[in-house]
């Protein structure tokens, strides 16, 4: 997978978790399926930020974290909005110090906060990321 390809290229989850090669990557995955019933969509993204493939994962026709793949480790990015953002700040008063600084350095934008938290290893990262994720299911 490359990042030349075109959306007609579409790889599978398991070519992106061949790509990924990190087992937290699956689990992240099979913890949004379990816990929400949200099945991985692998979508293109055109954005100048971020091109490429990317998964995606929905509940009841909202958005709860979209997964980018990389060597050896992915980013999750939770959207933090209106509705979410008090819950978001109190997790933050007891979770993981990179939390915080990704949560401090993202500027606000129309409302939203677009946390990109970078993640390789099953850590209170990871778990702090899931519990944004559990807010956003929740609001």
């Amino acid at each position: 997978m490359t990042a030349a390809q075109r959306p007609g290229d579409a790889p599978d989850f398991q070519q992106i978790c061949e790509r990924v090669r990190n087992p937290l990557f699956e689990k992240f995955c099979g913890e949004l399926c379990g816990r929400y019933g949200a099945a991985p969509r692998i979508e293109y993204s055109r954005c100048s930020m971020e091109p490429g493939w990317n998964v995606k994962f929905r509940k009841a026709g909202r958005a709860l974290c979209t997964l980018y793949p990389r060597e050896g480790w992915f980013t999750a990015m939770v959207v933090i909005g209106r509705r979410e953002l008090a819950e978001a700040e109190a997790l933050l008063e007891r979770s993981h110090s990179g939390l915080r600084e990704i949560f401090e350095r993202t500027r606000e934008v129309n409302g939203q906060r677009w946390l990109m938290i970078d993640l390789e290893d099953d850590g209170e990262l990871c778990c702090d990321a899931l519990r944004l994720i559990e807010i956003k299911s929740r609001c």
